[in-house]
């Protein structure tokens, strides 16, 4: 049995337990949640069981595929066979409580100190996206695991979604010839133009790990790196459109606000080791009428025989057919079942899935540490660019030979 203990039970907890109780009605029935930790000790009882306790805070998500709209997911919805133990205290969580690996959803300032406590406890840790507040700060993460021998993960859902997986097998088949171009381009859609970024401020200080550049860029280097090779050199552009960002109440009225020093806009291109370029553009700003590329559906791709928009490949014949169909067809179904174990579909179940067998079979996780560290160190190069002025390799930031945008966020940490 594995015991988890949970830090941080903010809205995205919802989400995560949706996962793990998607895990449970597949069968997965050898872990327990066994801790919660919330600074508040309201928020976390607010997860434990149904019907009973504070109410939760409501989800500021506002479209069905953003996982802050889950809620109303409890404990009790999918174990009722075990007491859960509330803490106000990682520390004491960590130390005294009854559990064998952790997962922080805690921010992203908070990712290493966490890490720091949970491995010199000897505790598994499953830590959510960007891995750390900066390269180093990630590296000092690696290699506490490492050295104590434990298996560390960072929640990267955007390995297992079912895009990643069909557009990464379609590029090695042929079908569609070697890759060439990814390009994305998303303004206006989050909020834009000017509202706090899921009500939480901290996502605009630049010493609290925050800006889109941290926030989404782990997540689209992540996919790149699968689907287009490693990312090698970077050339980038960050700023503050924004310097004031607001909370509204349901009557327009302003209820909070923020000064903003983290960026809310990016622009990238970027080259792989496959002779991929690519490019993007995203932004928590833009006023007026919103862009999304991709027929409105993001990343377009475009292979030396065809291309992707939205979920339609269409050759240069002329030929036109549904990604996921194609998958389905040419795929083995060894590596289907590799890729979608148990027939799940959840892309945060698949990744806890990943982390529990890690766990189990003592081998790396598909999301490991060392993943999360380039896809750290590959949306940092964006924003080292920027202050530099200049393209930049990857591998410069990975060692740290280049880090003075990080520099104000290392010495605040002490590294």
């Amino acid at each position: 049995m594995i015991r988890i203990g949970i830090v941080g039970c903010g809205r995205i907890l919802a989400a995560h337990l949706r996962g793990y109780q998607v895990l449970r009605e597949a069968g997965v029935a050898d872990f327990r949640i066994t801790a919660l930790c919330a600074r508040r000790e309201e928020d976390a009882w607010s997860y434990v069981r149904r019907d009973e306790g504070p109410s939760q805070r409501p989800p500021v998500g506002s479209s069905p595929g953003d996982p802050l709209s889950v809620g109303d997911i409890y404990l009790s919805d999918f174990q009722d066979d075990m007491d859960v133990q509330v803490f106000t205290d990682y520390h004491e969580m960590i130390a005294d409580g009854p559990l064998d690996a952790v997962n922080d959803f805690t921010t992203h300032a908070l990712h290493h100190q966490v890490a720091e406590v949970a491995l010199s406890n000897d505790k598994h840790l499953l830590t959510q996206k960007p891995l750390a507040v900066s390269v180093a700060a990630g590296r000092r993460m690696c290699e506490l695991a490492d050295a104590r021998g434990l298996t560390l993960a960072v929640f990267e859902n955007a390995r297992n979604r079912a895009d990643t997986r069909q557009l990464g097998w379609l590029f090695k088949s042929g079908i569609c010839g070697d890759l060439q171009m990814m390009l994305l381009a998303n303004i206006g859609n989050w909020w834009a133009p000017d509202r706090i970024v899921a009500e939480t401020p901290w996502r605009h200080k630049l010493v609290e790990g925050g800006g889109i550049t941290l926030d989404i860029g782990v997540h689209l280097f992540n996919h790149f790196r699968y689907v287009g090779g490693e990312v090698v050199t970077v050339t980038g552009h960050a700023k503050v459109m924004e310097p004031t960002r607001y909370t509204c109440d349901e009557s327009g009225e302003i209820c909070d606000s923020t000064d903003c020093d983290a960026d809310d806009t990016v622009f990238a291109s970027f080259t792989t080791d496959r002779g991929v370029i690519g490019d993007v553009a995203a932004s928590w700003s833009g006023h007026g009428k919103p862009l999304l590329t991709g027929s409105g559906r993001g990343i377009v791709y475009y292979g030396s025989k065809g291309s992707v928009v939205g979920e339609q490949l269409v050759l240069d014949d002329g030929t036109s057919s549904g990604l996921a169909n194609i998958y389905d067809e040419g795929e083995t179904s060894e590596k289907r079942a590799a890729h979608f174990p148990l027939g799940l579909s959840d892309d945060f179940a698949l990744n806890q899935h990943d982390w529990l067998e890690a766990i189990r079979h003592k081998r790396e996780p598909e999301t490991s540490g060392r993943e999360g560290l380039r896809d750290l160190a590959a949306a940092f190069a964006v924003l080292e660019s920027g202050r530099a002025g200049r393209t930049v390799e990857v591998d410069e930031v990975l060692s740290g030979e280049l880090r003075e945008h990080q520099r104000p966020i290392d010495e605040r940490f002490g590294f």
